[in-house]
Formats: C-alpha cells, structure tokens, sequence
C-alpha cells in the first residue's frame, strides 16, 4: 500500500510525465471564495489554474472568518486547511491574510501581528519542497461599519506590517488593495469580490507567475565601492548614496525583469508611489536624483547625465522610464530634450511645462512669487525682463522632445488651479501631435492639483509596460 501510494502521488505530481508545478493558496473567505455561485470555477484560485493552464496545479486551502493572528476570534492556524496547505508539498504559496484581522474584537492584537506572519511564513518555507513565497495586500473593504472589516485599520496597519514583513524576510508582496481601490461595484457586500473581481485577482497572480524574471542581477552588488544606507521603501530595499556630492536613491526590485528596466522620479520622491510600488512587482527599478531646485537648467541636465551613466555601469537598460509631477516635468522633458536615445517613454503628472505660467504666475494661475526668484536665480537673470525672455521650458523644446519617438503619457487634472492646463499640458499636446508626436492626455476631470496619480495606478503601468516591452496582459 505504501508503494501505492508513493505512485499515486508521483502521477498526481506529473501530466503526461511533465512535471507540475504546485501553487497553494492559503488565506481567508477572499481565497476561498465565499459569495460566488460556483466557487470551484470562480475563485480566484481556480480561475488562476484556469490560465496557467495544464502544467500547474494550484490548490485552494482558504477558510472563512480566520485570522492570521494566533490571538484572533478565528485563526487559520487551527484550521484543517492550515494543515492540508502544509502537506500540499507546495512550490509557491500566495498567502492572503489582513481583511478578518481589521475586526474590532482582533485590533487589540494587532502588534503581534508581524510575528504570527513571519511564522507562518517560516511554517512554509522550512518545508522540503522550499517553496516561494508571496504575500498578497488584503483587498479594499467599503464596508461602513468600523467594529467589522474597517479599510482604515487594514492601510493604516495592516498593510504597512505586511510590507515591513516582507521587507526584512526579502519576500515578493502583491499590492492587491489598489488593484481594486476603485472597483468597488466588483464587490457586492463591499467586503468580497464577485467573480469578475477574483478574475480581476487571477489575472494579476497570472502575470506574476509567467513573467520572465532575471534573479542573477543585483544592482546593489553592481554598485562597487559606492557608500549606501539601506532601509525599506513599502517592502523594498532602497540604498541611499551620494554621486559627486548630489544625494541620490535606488530602489530594487526583488527580482529584475530581463534587460533591467528602470523608473527615474524627478522629484518629490515617496508622493503618491502607488505606480512606483506596482513597477517594482514587475521587476523594474525606481531611481532618484536631486536636482532641487534648478528648474531645469543645463547644471540640473549634468548632474542628471553624470547619474545616468553610473546606472548604465551598474547595468540597468539604455532606455530609462521618465516620470515626473508638477515641476518634476520641467526636469523630464529638459533633460529628454538633449538625451532623445535614452528615453523609453514618459509619465507625467499635472506637469509644469511653462515656467512664466509656473512659478512665474504670468498667466491666469497665482504662480509662486519664492520660486521664480529661485529660477531667475538658477538662469542668470537679474531683471524681469531678462526673465520674460526665457525659452528654455518644454513647452518650448517640442521639437527636440519628439525626435525621441518615445510615447508620452500626461495625467490631467482639469481643474488644477496651480499649474493651469491651459497654460501647460494643452498648448503642449496640440504642438505635440502638430509635429507628429505619440502623446495620450489622460483627463481627469473636476480634480486640482492634488492628488496626483491614481488610486489604482494599473492605467499609468499598462502604458509604461508596454512603451517598455513587457506588457503580457490577457
């Protein structure tokens, strides 16, 4: 019989004598699947076995109502499915946890939290099979009762624990909360998704799963000699480090897409970096270079030079990815203006592209009287007049800005009072598209200046994904 059962298992393990790849998924009702009509088909699980296909067989072990604390009204610890996880001789395990633990009568336990994840974890990865391991945000709950699943307990607590975990045991996390931080008509009860929110779910851990990864590079290791402090970006190692004096980050990816691509923010580093967070579970790196406050002159474009080719010597690919909000699009475009070979393309949002509409205030918007003393300062003037002469902005580069062919994404807040659009990202999209530029203004509508981005920033990283190459969407 024991024989038996050994050949059961190695068939079960193989299809037509390939071999399986084996996905557990552990987590609560969200894994399970609870309010669908056919949880066998409509899970995210099973939809995901569903696009993978034949060679992988992915396992559902989620249990309702349980929490990853020890302490909690429900834990999954006690649960059959705990354990049948465990004996699943898994190769990767996605484990979801966080939304019971949000609950009123599991607060008081949160501070433990961290340490129940880290050993749940280690109860996984110390198996034989040493499975890889991912770490899924809970999802968004709309729910309006606060003792119950209550949203600002799960992203104010939950979610950085989670991130602060994966960060000191080097795990991949899945950002599943603003995957779905605007769909909330996919969830019927505001707590759990409906079968197109879990297709939602399958199609993001598809995409995770089959997407090439190159685990070799290290662009921490390719920084020889440079002095760094490390500490956490959302879950990710960032080093900071100085280059000829000038105070400068990158942050790493925990396995790089092939050909190291790479996000250059150009300024307010860490403002709304749901799009950065999202790049970096797709392999890319985020980078950093401070040019404040130069507005773009040619000793911002040096600096930015002399930062490019040390991360071209580090490794990371020709073709940067550029993004920048407000006056951080003066230095995207100044700086791709001269350098049209080493764009891939362009991100930016609620952009300054006239610096006389900002900060000089000479158009309809109130400008910011400090700054543009700052920028006369930066180019040399010393009159108003002299100041009213300047060409330098993108809006005036147009047609250096277009040789690079590099698609152009701007964020538009239609009502945006400080960096009128009228003055900005409009006559600059007309000159664009005149001179046969690849540009997409994307409106938003009744919005100010703030905020930037988007909740669910999937719009701004499909675009990047594929001016890049690596888009693999279904």
């Amino acid at each position: 019989m024991r024989y038996l059962t050994i050949a059961f298992l190695a068939l079960a393990h193989t299809v037509l004598g390939q071999p399986l790849t084996r996905v557990t998924c552990i987590g609560t009702s969200i894994t399970y699947g609870a309010r669908v009509d056919n949880r066998e088909k409509e899970a995210y699980p099973a939809q995901l076995e569903a696009l993978l296909g034949a060679q992988y067989r992915v396992s559902n072990f989620g249990a309702s109502g349980t929490t990853l604390l020890h302490k909690g009204n429900s834990p999954y610890w006690a649960t059959g499915e705990y354990q049948k996880a465990l004996d699943s001789h898994p190769q990767l395990v996605l484990m979801e946890f966080g939304t019971n633990d949000s609950k009123g009568v599991n607060r008081a336990h949160l501070d433990e939290f961290a340490k129940d994840y880290k050993e749940m974890i280690r109860s996984f990865t110390q198996l034989p099979s040493h499975p890889r391991v991912v770490l899924l945000l809970p999802i968004p709950s709309f729910a309006a009762d606060s003792s119950g699943i209550w949203d600002p307990v799960i992203t104010g607590q939950i979610i950085p624990a989670i991130r602060e975990v994966a960060y000191e045991e080097n795990l991949e996390v899945i950002d599943m909360h603003s995957l779905l931080a605007d769909k909330e008509a996919l969830l019927p009860d505001k707590v759990h998704p409906g079968a197109e929110g879990y297709t939602v779910m399958a199609k993001r851990l598809y995409d995770l799963i089959v997407q090439k990864k190159d685990r070799t590079f290290d662009v921490f290791a390719a920084m020889r000699g440079t002095v760094r402090t490390e500490s956490s970006f959302y879950g990710y190692r960032m080093a900071d480090f100085m280059l000829d004096g000038v105070a400068c980050k990158v942050v790493k990816p925990k396995w790089a897409a092939p050909g190291h691509p790479w996000v250059w923010r150009a300024r307010f580093w860490g403002h709304e970096p749901q799009a950065d967070i999202a790049l970096l579970e797709h392999g890319f790196h985020i980078v950093y270079c401070d040019v404040v406050e130069l507005f773009g002159n040619s000793e911002a474009i040096e600096r930015w030079d002399r930062f490019y080719a040390f991360f071209r010597k580090a490794g990371l690919s020709k073709k940067a990815v550029m993004e920048g909000m407000s006056r951080g699009g003066v230095y995207v475009f100044n700086w791709a203006a001269v350098n049209p070979d080493k764009v891939a393309c362009v991100y930016v949002d609620n952009p300054v592209l006239d610096l006389k509409s900002w900060p000089g205030g000479k158009g309809v918007g109130p400008g910011s009287p400090d700054d543009w003393v700052i920028f006369k300062k930066d180019y040399g003037y010393t009159t108003e007049e002299q100041a009213m002469t300047f060409a330098g902005s993108p809006i005036n580069k147009v047609a250096q800005i277009v040789k690079g062919r590099y698609p152009i994404l701007i964020l538009c807040a239609d009502a945006d009072e400080a960096v009128p659009p009228g003055e900005n990202t409009l006559p600059f999209e007309q000159k664009v598209k005149a001179l046969g530029g690849n540009i997409t203004v994307y409106h938003k509508p009744g919005f100010h200046h703030h905020p930037h981005s988007l909740p669910n920033p999937a719009y701004i990283v499909d675009f990047i994904l594929r001016a890049t190459g690596y888009f693999k969407g279904l």
